[in-house]
């Protein structure tokens, strides 16, 4: 993916040196009413485009901030539910190898059919 970036980012600049070449002629920015200022057009796009990538990586920057601030109580809660799933896992075979250590119990259920059926003698 870091390559197709490179790649992408590379033909956009080389597009832009190429575009600059050809267009040195003056070229006005009027900034504020009265204030106005003259440069070679390609200065300018060179100015945009870096003020434009400024911007942009300052966004990017803000919104990766703002996910780290909204993932951090979520990564607590992930970390917190893996620990209690080990405990289950964990007390599971504590539970078992006890069940394993423990005597047969006698099958009450046949104890209890004895005692109820009615003796027909």
């Amino acid at each position: 993916m870091k390559q197709v970036n490179f790649l992408i980012i590379f033909i956009l600049c080389l597009a832009l040196a190429l575009f600059t070449l050809e267009n040195t002629n003056l070229g006005t920015i009027y900034i504020l009413p009265g204030l106005q200022v003259q440069a070679p057009i390609a200065v300018e796009l060179l100015l945009a485009t870096g003020i434009g990538a400024v911007f942009a990586w300052l966004f990017s920057m803000w919104t990766q901030l703002q996910r780290q601030l909204l993932s951090g109580p979520q990564r607590k809660q992930k970390v917190q539910i893996k620990e209690l799933e080990s405990k289950v896992e964990q007390y599971q075979a504590e539970v078992q190898s006890l069940q394993l250590a423990l005597p047969p119990s006698s099958d009450s259920s046949t104890k209890q059919t004895q005692t109820n059926v009615p003796n027909t003698r």
